[in-house]
C-alpha cells in the first residue's frame, strides 16, 4: 500500500542565501540550523524577545541555500522580521512561494527516496514533508485529499502554529515544541531564549494543546472549553470531530465540553508532562 500525500495549499515558502545566512539564523530561531543540510530539516520557531510565539516553520537545505516551509498567512511579516534584522549581514531573503509546492506524505508505504523530500523532523509517526517545484508530486504515493493529513496531523496532536497558536501570547513548551524537536536546549542563545528555558526548567508549563474528541462535529475554533462553570480551556483546528485544544492540566480529570458538547481528551505517547516543582 502506498503513503498518502497531498499539497497544503496554505504553506508559503521563502529562500534565504548568502554567505551568513546560517550564523544570521542561529541568533534568531528556536533550533539549530547547523543541523540542516539538504536531507535533513529542521522543525523551528521565531519568538519575541519575550520568549512568546510568532511563527513555526521548517527548513530543508539546499545547494545555494535554504528553504523555509512557513504558513502563507505569516509569511510576509516573518519576512518584514527578517529583513529588518539582517542589517548588513551578506543575506538575501524571496519569496518564491509560486515556485514551489509544500507537499506531505503519511500513512503505511515505503520511504519516499526523492530529491527535496525529508522526514518529518517532529515525528517518525508524523511521515514526510517536501518542498518541489509547483505541480511536482512525491513519487510513488496516492494523492488524497488535505482533509486526510489534517485528520492524521490533529490525531497525533501535531500543532499547526498558525491555527493552533496565538502569535505573541502562545509559549513553545505549551505547544509540544520540546518533545516534537522544534527546540534545542544546546545551541546558545537565541532571540526568546530565556522564558523558554526558564519555562523548563522551572516547570511552569499550566496548559497544553491536546488532540481531542467531540460527540459531535466540533465547534469552531476560539470556542471555550468548559468545566462546569468554569471555562479551562480553547478549541483550535479541527476535522470532523477531531480537534486540537488548548487545556489547563488541573483540568484534565474534569467532565469537559464546549457549546455544551462532551469532548474527550487523549495525551499522545510522545507528550511528557512533568510533575510541577513545589
Amino acid at each position: 500500500m502506498p503513503l498518502s500525500s497531498c499539497v497544503l495549499p496554505a504553506r508559503g515558502v521563502l529562500k534565504i542565501t548568502g554567505n551568513d545566512r546560517l550564523e544570521f539564523l542561529q541568533g534568531l530561531i528556536s533550533n539549530d540550523i547547523n543541523k540542516v543540510t539538504d536531507q535533513q530539516a529542521i522543525y523551528s520557531a521565531f519568538l519575541t524577545p519575550q520568549g512568546k510565539f510568532i511563527c513555526d516553520f521548517f527548513i530543508i537545505g539546499q545547494e545555494d541555500g535554504l528553504l523555509v516551509d512557513i504558513a502563507e498567512d505569516a509569511l510576509p511579516a516573518f519576512k518584514k522580521k527578517l529583513t529588518m534584522f539582517k542589517l548588513r549581514a551578506d543575506v538575501a531573503i524571496a519569496d518564491v512561494s509560486a515556485d514551489y509546492d509544500v507537499v506531505v506524505a503519511f500513512g503505511a508505504g515505503e520511504e519516499p527516496n526523492q530529491a527535496g523530500v525529508f522526514a518529518d523532523p517532529r515525528l517518525k509517526t508524523a511521515g514526510y514533508r517536501a518542498i518541489l517545484p509547483t505541480g511536482t508530486t512525491i513519487e510513488n504515493t496516492e494523492s488524497v485529499d488535505v482533509a486526510a493529513y489534517e485528520t492524521h496531523r490533529i490525531a497525533l496532536g501535531l500543532p499547526d502554529g498558525a491555527r493552533d497558536m496565538t502569535p505573541e501570547k502562545s509559549i513553545l513548551l505549551e505547544n509540544g515544541f520540546d518533545e516534537l524537536n522544534g527546540v534545542d536546549w544546546k545551541k546558545g542563545c537565541y532571540m526568546g531564549q530565556e522564558l523558554t528555558a526558564r519555562t523548563k526548567y522551572r516547570a511552569l508549563i499550566k496548559k497544553r494543546l491536546f488532540p481531542v474528541t467531540f460527540e459531535s462535529d466540533a465547534p469552531e475554533s476560539g470556542t471555550a472549553i468548559m468545566a462546569g462553570e468554569k471555562t479551562v480551556g480553547e478549541v483550535h483546528s479541527s476535522q470532523g470531530a477531531q480537534a486540537l485544544a488548548t487545556i489547563k492540566l488541573d483540568a484534565l480529570e474534569d467532565i469537559l465540553t464546549a457549546n455544551g458538547v462532551a469532548l474527550t481528551v487523549t495525551q499522545p505517547d510522545w507528550m511528557v508532562i512533568p510533575e510541577p516543582k513545589a
